[in-house]
């Protein structure tokens, strides 16, 4: 990093004169961004160990509550239902509130585009390991949620505040108050970026390619929307994700439904397929069979975590302001969090991609220029050579180019040989450079081109004046076009409009979560600066969904990514630490559940009528539920 830091200085004072220090600044932070990306997201390439980490804590959590996840399932839907709600007690929304705010974050771009994205790069047999994420984030979800509410606090006008800043501070004692503000930080800036921004440019490009409405419109609406929900607080945002996410849900679930219905007869091979491709998948996706099974299992397990966010500490926040004064109760409502968000609304995704056949498919696409990655190429693939191969070769032989002297291409009939085109990170087959005419349409390209490397983007000479390219070929899709794509193949029988369905739920799903990140951002605002701040967080934050509507500020999203990712690092050292209190808790509170009448334990294996095994533990006691008012 730190090598790249000096050339990266060296870079600005060499070109100062041309781009000015902001933009170099600018490139310079990207890069630095990029290296945190990587070491967290990417180190080491065959399983990360944020990854690893994460499955580890939730596969130790998940044992160390003898599989709470499968034994009281039953009693966390019952929770939901309002069976065990009483207005008195303190807290602010009801279970099923704090459970659709939760899923409001949580319900995203990520079940559309994230699941595509996964069998995209691992094929089929990702979403078996999004799967073996969901069981284990159960669990993870369910502990977390409980130190939520067990140390959560309120202020002097009755408001609750919780989450992991207020367990690792009250939990494990003032000298770790450094960590809980780490997490708050890091909370902070991912409502900005992956809470945020993103969300909204998501919302803006989906439009724009669907019915031509221009990015400041649909910015304007959604910072409008936003703003009338979320100056509201966490009541109002309550109310409206109360409403908003089971209708979301229910719309893109009957699509998937739908589709599922008229292709039955492929579920069962779908499935076949999905359960042989998680440890056997097919070599056209990597390169050796271990290289494949990595890719597999990495683009699973990752698509999976970020799809129901367990174990990094974003749904806590919201579960804190449950009207309960169980901890343990509104814990196991959270679990069902990632069973609704990954087992069953990604599984719905991924069922209909596979069912439908697009997922090894190529499709016809037209794509502008910065939409595509231009590199030099020294001969044609060899024939059968996987993509991934095929663009590598592509990439290390522009690599290796002169950067300051670009390379010279030469296209007939836009036909470009020395050429190679990527597009959203596939490789774009018998493709075709098209410029516009000055009557607004595009013809093939004749004449010649130069590649600069170092921004990968095409640029015609200069006696050619500006020039606006598109590429024209077949495609492997990715992200949300896969789902748009897989959609509108299935639902063609009954009308062409299945790839609107996808786009109306990209709308409702990233203004979800949108609200509900700014619930996260300004508590943790609270945390770290007092309550008179959290108005202007939040008028700042309707700022910034209008920003990410207009500009695509990548760089921002990254750092958003990164925060993201760090957030778990602080979190599941608390929850690690801390187990031992919720395997008490969690004893206790069955006990007097099972005593008061048996619903909790009545049914259940496990010891304790319902509870953990935990020969070591103390005898559980009231006492664990005294923390709830801390």
């Amino acid at each position: 990093m730190g090598a790249g830091w000096q050339s990266g200085v060296h870079r600005c004072a060499a070109a100062q004169t041309k781009l000015g220090y902001g933009r170099c600044v600018l490139d310079l932070l990207k890069e630095i961004i990029d290296v945190g990306n990587t070491l967290v997201w990417s180190t080491p390439s065959a399983l990360p160990w944020m990854i690893a980490v994460l499955l580890l804590a939730g596969l130790f959590v998940t044992l160390r509550l003898s599989f709470i996840q499968l034994r009281q399932c039953g009693h966390a839907i019952r929770a939901v239902l309002g069976r065990y709600d009483d207005p008195d007690d303190e807290g602010d929304i009801s279970h099923f509130q704090a459970l659709s705010t939760a899923l409001s974050a949580t319900v995203g771009i990520g079940n559309i585009a994230g699941v595509a994205m996964a069998i995209h790069y691992g094929g089929p047999g990702a979403l078996f390991w999004m799967w073996v994420t969901a069981i284990f984030g159960m669990a993870l979800k369910f502990a977390e949620c409980t130190l939520s509410m067990h140390y959560r606090g309120f202020d002097a006008d009755g408001n609750a505040s919780g989450g992991p800043m207020y367990y690792i501070e009250k939990g494990l004692g003032p000298k770790w108050k450094p960590l809980a503000i780490f997490f708050a930080v890091c909370a902070v800036i991912s409502s900005f970026g992956g809470g945020n921004m993103n969300q909204a440019n998501t919302v803006a490009v989906s439009a724009y390619s669907d019915f031509g409405i221009e990015g400041w419109v649909v910015g304007l609406v959604s910072a409008t929307l936003v703003g009338i929900v979320i100056l509201g607080g966490i009541k109002r945002i309550a109310k409206v994700s109360s409403t908003l996410a089971p209708t979301m849900a229910a719309i893109y679930i009957s699509g998937a439904l739908l589709i599922l219905i008229m292709n039955v007869d492929a579920i069962p091979g779908a499935f076949a397929e999905i359960f042989s491709q998680a440890f056997n998948p097919r070599a056209s996706l990597g390169g050796s069979v271990a290289g494949v099974f990595s890719m597999t299992l990495l683009w699973g397990v990752k698509r999976g975590l970020f799809s129901n966010e367990a174990g990094q500490g974003s749904a806590p926040i919201a579960h804190a302001a449950a009207k309960t004064k169980e901890p343990v109760r509104e814990g196991a409502v959270a679990m069902l969090g990632p069973l609704i968000d990954t087992l069953i609304i990604c599984t719905m995704t991924g069922l209909v991609i596979v069912t439908t056949g697009v997922w090894d498919e190529k499709k016809q696409a037209d794509l502008g220029i910065r939409e595509v990655k231009t590199y030099a190429s020294a001969s044609v693939p060899e024939k059968g050579s996987s993509e991934a191969a095929r663009v590598a070769t592509a990439v290390g032989i522009a690599e290796n180019a002169d950067p300051k002297l670009g390379l010279a291409a030469l296209c007939q009939a836009g036909r470009c040989p020395s050429l190679a085109f990527v597009g959203r990170d596939a490789f774009i087959d018998a493709a075709v450079l098209e410029v516009k005419t000055a009557d607004g349409s595009f013809k093939p390209y004749d004449g010649a081109v130069t590649l600069q490397v170092q921004a990968a983007a095409l640029k015609p000479p200069k006696e050619g004046g500006k020039l606006k390219f598109r590429v024209r070929g077949k495609m492997l899709q990715n992200s949300s076009a896969l789902t748009a794509w897989a959609f509108d193949r299935g639902l063609s029988p009954i009308g062409d409009w299945g790839n609107l369905l996808v786009t109306f739920s990209v709308f409702l799903f990233a203004l979800s979560t949108m609200i509900s990140w700014s619930y996260y951002g300004d508590r943790c605002i609270e945390y770290l600066f007092g309550a008179r701040f959290v108005l202007p967080y939040r008028l700042v934050y309707v700022v910034f969904v209008f920003i990410g509507s207009v500009a695509a500020l990548r760089i921002v999203w990254d750092f958003g990514d990164l925060a993201l990712g760090l957030m778990a690092v602080p979190n599941l050292i608390a929850v690690v630490l801390l187990m031992p209190e919720v395997v008490k808790i969690t004893n206790d509170y069955f006990k007097r559940m099972a005593a008061g009448g048996g619903d909790a334990g009545s049914g259940d294996a496990g010891a304790g009528d319902g509870g953990v095994d935990d020969p070591g533990a103390d005898d559980p006691s009231t006492e664990g539920t005294e923390g709830a008012e801390a």
